[in-house]
């Protein structure tokens, strides 16, 4: 039964702070209104705390269901990911002006792209502990083949609910935009682990 360590520790607390820096400049960006009149700054000290319970939770429930082990560093990077995918979208947007409409799924396709590239290392040496059983190119280009059928299923997601569903509460396109992002990177996330404990790490 493995355990949680000091590596887990350390990467768990690094990918939280990323994760939070990339929320706090995305809701500056969006001009969210602060909570209780604080700055988002301290999602940087927040989410590392959030993503250690969420690692350290997979790990205790890994002593049943030994999957559980993996996915809770999966989900971490997947959210890690995700607020990569999301803080290059918004640079876009911001960059171009261009909130909705034909851009977006260019946009939505950038930013996923990026986003797969980076998390390629951390489950490689993380998640799934298989920095040392080899496979160079090939391993990175199963990775890549499963993280393009899960572009397809995340920009198509998003897309769709971008462009094919009006936005609703009174929601901004700006906001609007990011919760299509997050219905189709939800989407993404369970065909992702799938795929890639399956036919790219696969032990």
């Amino acid at each position: 039964m493995k355990q949680f360590t000091k590596k887990d520790l350390v990467f768990s607390v690094l990918s939280g702070f990323i994760t939070g820096l990339i929320a706090w400049q995305v809701l500056e960006f969006l001009k969210t209104p602060h909570f209780l009149g604080t700055s988002f700054i301290w999602l940087m000290v927040i989410v590392p705390i959030v993503w250690i319970m969420g690692v350290w939770l997979g790990f205790f429930l890994g002593r049943w269901m030994s999957f559980f082990t993996q996915f809770g560093k999966f989900a971490a990077i997947g959210f890690t990911n995700f607020a990569v995918d999301i803080g290059i979208l918004n640079a876009l947007i911001a960059s171009t002006g261009h909130a909705l409409g034909g851009r977006y799924a260019l946009f939505k396709g950038i930013a996923f792209l990026i986003a797969a590239t980076h998390s390629f290392a951390w489950n490689k040496y993380w998640t799934f502990e298989a920095g040392s059983t080899g496979g160079g190119g090939g391993e990175f280009g199963k990775f890549m083949a499963v993280n393009l059928v899960a572009a397809g299923i995340n920009v198509g997601v998003a897309t769709l609910v971008a462009n094919g569903i009006e936005p609703v509460l009174g929601l901004s396109p700006e906001l609007w935009a990011n919760v299509a992002a997050v219905v189709g990177s939800a989407a993404a996330l369970i065909f992702s682990f799938v795929g890639i404990r399956l036919f790219v790490f696969k032990k």
